[in-house]
Formats: C-alpha cells, sequence, structure tokens
C-alpha cells in the first residue's frame, strides 16, 4: 500500500480559500446588520399612524394638564360625553346613544383621531334600529364630531355631535346633527 501524498499548495490553497469565505462572511453580515440599524432608524422617521398621533396628543395632553396644575387658575379640563344627560362624561367614549327617546340610533366602535378642548373627530359605525323592537339593526360608517362644549351640571361636556355618513346613508341624509346634553 501507498500513502497518498496531498501537495502542500493544494492544503494553503484551500485554506486560504477557506479564509478568504469567512472574511467575505462576516464583511457582508457586518453591512447587513449595519442596514439594520437604518431600517430601525427608517421606521422611527416614517410617518406616523392615527394611533400614534392620537398617543402623541394625548401625552402632550397630560405634559400640559401637569404643567397647568402648578399655575394658579389655568387648569382647564376636557369635556366629555354624558349618556343621554345622565352620568359622569365619559372622555373619548366607545359608544354615543344618538336619539335618546327611543335608543334607535347609536354610534359604536369610535376610534378619536383628534379630541380636544373644542372638538373631538373620530371614525365609527352608526347603527340604526327598525322593525318591532328594534329587532333589525343596520350599520353605517360615518364620521362623528364632538362640539359646543359646555358646563353640563358643573362638568365640561360636548354638547353635540356631527355625523357624517362615508358610505351608504340611513333615509338618504348624509348628515345628520344630534343634541347630546
Amino acid at each position: 500500500m501507498t500513502d497518498r501524498a496531498v501537495p502542500r499548495r493544494r492544503v494553503r490553497a484551500r485554506t486560504l480559500l477557506g479564509m478568504s469565505g469567512a472574511v467575505a462572511v462576516l464583511a457582508l453580515g457586518g453591512v447587513w446588520l449595519g442596514q439594520g440599524v437604518d431600517r430601525a432608524n427608517a421606521v422611527s422617521d416614517a410617518p406616523q399612524t392615527a394611533r400614534a398621533k392620537k398617543e402623541q396628543q394625548q401625552e402632550q395632553r397630560d405634559r400640559a394638564s401637569a404643567s397647568a396644575d402648578f399655575a394658579p387658575g389655568a387648569a382647564r379640563e376636557l369635556p366629555g360625553v354624558r349618556d343621554c344627560g345622565y352620568g359622569e362624561p365619559l372622555l373619548e367614549p366607545k359608544i354615543i346613544t344618538l336619539s335618546c327617546a327611543n335608543g334607535g340610533a347609536v354610534a359604536s366602535d369610535i376610534e378619536w383621531d383628534t379630541y380636544a378642548a373644542d372638538k373631538a373627530e373620530g371614525d365609527g359605525v352608526v347603527l340604526v334600529s327598525s322593525g318591532a323592537n328594534g329587532s333589525a339593526r343596520t350599520s353605517f360608517p360615518a364620521r362623528l364630531t364632538l362640539s359646543r362644549p359646555r358646563k353640563v351640571d358643573g362638568m365640561p361636556a360636548f354638547t353635540s355631535v356631527e355625523v357624517v355618513y362615508t358610505g351608504l346613508t340611513p333615509a338618504g341624509k348624509t348628515t345628520e346633527t344630534y343634541s347630546i346634553t
């Protein structure tokens, strides 16, 4: 039996080739990781969603409220919405009864884009009841605007809501205004 001798040049060439490959992989990995940091910065610099804007506005209101607590006479409360004129006003309610006499129209699933001392705007769905005992409900997407803030029973509350339907409308009306005191 004879031993096969491998020339030293081939061993060195393989070693050199392997080392070159390892260096290339490490270099490419560094470039890829560097781009990952750039992608993270790009995400933080991207335009904000409605929810992010809402959170940012809430933080600004919280900061303003905190600073107003230390300034004499500067505190200003945000108005809420009272359910058909009863109870404590709720801030950024998810549901508003629009027709209190019979409960035939209710705004629900409301997502507020802005909520300030003079006006609030958001999107939701208006459920309109029809039929005996309100059994048949039809839903209509709508844009809601709260306005006319007033002191009601000593508490700030919005007293009007404008509903602008964004698709199909009940009874052909595109806009309705309700008193919610």
